[in-house]
């Protein structure tokens, strides 16, 4: 039997290998498009996001505020505590603690001050303060040592004995520990000792007296002034004085009287 013919430009049967084949084209021809288009869309995205993500966290973390520099807070406290010692004889030793800034703006008018009772101690905190542009104070602790003579007794002292030269020894120390001695000669020199005082004692203020003070006890002369007159009498001090004091005393007639002492045997009474 003759094979039929296929009619001439009449396309023939695709094979399935034709197919695939041609499947396996267009899908390699997407791919290669594809790839290139997603790389450069994230690359755009990221190039976005980089600033605004830069200026996030700019906004996030401020730059911190300037605070008040150390040294010259120290400076200042130094200053004023060598300014104290300057009364006492003998060397001196300060020792300022680093301060505690916390938020202290910085400032061009610093002030030092004592703290406390106004006086040097072996630690003593010193305040300062700001006066401008923005006002602020804080507190810093000093070590303080302030090595001098002090006097002591040469040999022992019977109470009511005045006090001369030949009874003094000189030692040296921390005047600051040694708080009641006494390092100025002119406050012992003619003083009048209240206690017995041991040999090598230091001798404190405490038992000492002006000689120029009046005792509890003793017998005063009294002088009253007015407008235009002056009268004396005698009394009895019912309290011990230094010159400048008042005490109170009582008369002969037994009236109490306050008055100024002026002498170790005199007391003023204004009317």
């Amino acid at each position: 039997m003759p094979r039929s013919r296929r009619p001439a430009g009449q396309p023939g049967p695709c094979s399935s290998t034709d197919t695939q084949r041609r499947d396996m084209s267009r899908r390699a021809h997407a791919s290669g498009l594809a790839a290139p288009t997603a790389a450069a869309l994230t690359a755009a995205a990221l190039a976005i996001a980089a600033p605004v993500s830069h200026a996030q966290a700019t906004q996030a973390s401020p730059a911190a505020a300037p605070v008040q520099d150390a040294a010259s807070i120290v400076a200042e406290v130094e200053a004023l505590v060598r300014e104290r010692a300057a009364a006492y004889p003998g060397s001196v030793t300060v020792a300022v603690d680093p301060p505690r800034l916390v938020n202290q703006a910085p400032c061009t008018q610093l002030e030092a001050f004592l703290a406390g009772s106004g006086g040097l101690q072996s630690r003593t905190p010193v305040g300062v303060r700001c006066l401008a542009p923005h006002p602020w104070t804080l507190y810093v602790q000093t070590s303080v040592r302030i090595v001098g003579p002090y006097y002591v007794a040469s040999h022992m002292i019977d109470r009511g004995s005045t006090i001369t030269q030949n009874d003094l020894d000189t030692r040296e120390g921390d005047l600051l520990r040694l708080r009641r001695v006494i390092s100025d000669p002119a406050h012992l020199l003619g003083w009048v000792a209240t206690r017995r005082l041991r040999a090598g004692a230091p001798i404190e203020a405490s038992a000492l007296r002006d000689p120029n003070s009046i005792e509890r006890g003793q017998a005063v002369r009294t002088i009253a002034r007015g407008a235009g007159f002056v009268a004396t009498g005698e009394g009895q001090a019912l309290e011990s004085g230094n010159p400048g004091t008042r005490i109170q005393v009582r008369t002969s007639s037994g009236q109490i009287i306050t008055g100024t002492v002026i002498d170790a045997n005199t007391v003023q009474v204004m009317m």
